[in-house]
């Protein structure tokens, strides 16, 4: 099988980020791909919680001082890289201190959820999009993971000077279960908005909830996996119904886990290729 460029979208990802299982699949994929010598690279937020000294976390200059817009703000965005010195893999963290520099993720101390997480949300989804766009390096397959990773296919795929970047790319999108119970800011789709985007980007997304952004992710995907066994079966269903290939649930511990992604992969790409003949 042919060597690939892959990047991997989450929020959560052991040993930096532990909310739920999907930290420990999500590290697991990127690290087997690693070690069969894929070009791989993870972009996930910079929260609060992740020290910079424990973690050695260093700024890349050359990546910082994009603004990223959300609704009528510009938002600097600086750029932060790890190495997982066991799998010898790149981690990219989107840092701003007003959106990720807290103690806790999605809840206050109080269980409160933050007024702010819609533009959260936005400001990662923007941000992905310009981090490759600053690097140069287009990737063949982006396996996006959880809620906050709903909406980098959304841009990808909605925006017109975005779409010919990505358009040999192929965006896999990863169904767990719901990850909050709460609904956005009714005036989502004002402040994510960009220019010359479609209308169909914001179908789900008027004052969504956790399973309105995975009906983001579904829609403007090219393949979906199923995270784990807690999937609503309302949302597998709408996958299949708009005929995108499916990889069921496997377990990250399972012998065939990483072989049975990268055949996904490769199927997926060749698919394209066939089509385009």
């Amino acid at each position: 099988m042919s060597k690939l460029k892959i990047l991997y979208v989450t929020h959560e990802m052991t040993p930096y980020v532990e909310m739920t299982p999907l930290a420990f699949s999500a590290r697991a994929l990127p690290q087997i791909m690693q070690n069969k010598e894929m070009e791989v690279r993870v972009f996930m937020p910079r929260f609060g919680t992740i020290k910079e000294r424990k973690h050695r976390l260093h700024e890349v200059i050359r990546l910082s001082g994009i603004n990223i817009p959300v609704g009528d703000e510009d938002n600097p965005m600086i750029i932060k890289v790890a190495s997982l010195p066991a799998a010898k893999m790149q981690i990219y963290f989107l840092d701003n201190d007003d959106f990720f520099g807290r103690k806790h993720f999605f809840h206050n101390e109080k269980g409160k959820f933050y007024e702010d997480n819609d533009e959260r949300a936005i400001f990662f989804g923007k941000g992905n999009i310009e981090i490759i766009l600053k690097l140069g390096w287009i990737p063949d397959i982006i396996h996006c993971q959880g809620w906050m990773g709903a909406l980098m296919p959304m841009y990808a795929r909605t925006v017109s000077k975005i779409e010919p970047v990505f358009r040999n790319t192929k965006f896999i999108y990863t169904l767990v279960e719901n990850q909050f119970d709460e609904t956005m800011n009714p005036k989502f789709s004002e402040k994510a908005a960009m220019t010359a985007q479609k209308k169909e980007a914001f179908e789900f997304l008027g004052e969504p909830d956790c399973s309105d952004f995975y009906k983001t992710g579904i829609t403007f995907s090219d393949a979906i996996t199923i995270g784990n066994q807690e999937v609503d079966e309302s949302l597998i269903k709408m996958a299949y119904e708009l005929n995108k290939p499916v990889l069921n649930f496997i377990d990250k511990d399972d012998a065939n886990f990483g072989e049975t992604h990268l055949e996904f992969y490769h199927s997926l790409l060749e698919s394209s290729v066939l089509e385009k003949k």
